[in-house]
């Protein structure tokens, strides 16, 4: 149980990959409060202020969400690039072990017998 609760764990840039996203999220979600906060600011005579923090927001929330993009990708390149990420590469020195046709021109064909065709009639 301790080893499958430490691989499930994010490590440290996952955390703030997480924090980041969420941070995002909560900007674009607070865009529309801040709409609304600048026209009741504008209808009451403070247009400057108004538009001011509606801008504010706006600018806020693209940068959150341009930085939570930016951070997304580099984290999923070092993912797929690095050993966090356990994909096995194949390459034609794993299959060592199956003998290869006569005369083919192709290093990784596998030829199948008959009895390993189970959906052909």
């Amino acid at each position: 149980m301790t080893g499958w609760y430490a691989e499930r764990t994010p490590d440290r840039p996952a955390r703030a990959m997480i924090a980041v996203t969420l941070l995002a999220l909560l900007l674009v979600a607070a865009v529309p409060v801040a709409l609304l906060a600048a026209l009741v600011m504008m209808i009451l005579g403070h247009v400057a202020g108004g538009l001011a923090l509606f801008g504010g927001s706006v600018l806020a929330a693209a940068i959150a969400v341009a930085l939570a993009g930016m951070s997304g990708m580099r984290h999923l390149r070092k993912l797929l690039s690095g050993s966090g990420f356990r994909v096995v590469r194949l390459d034609g020195s794993q299959y060592s072990d199956v003998a290869e046709p006569q005369g083919s021109d192709d290093t990784n064909l596998v030829q199948l017998g008959r009895s390993e065709y189970t959906g052909v009639r």
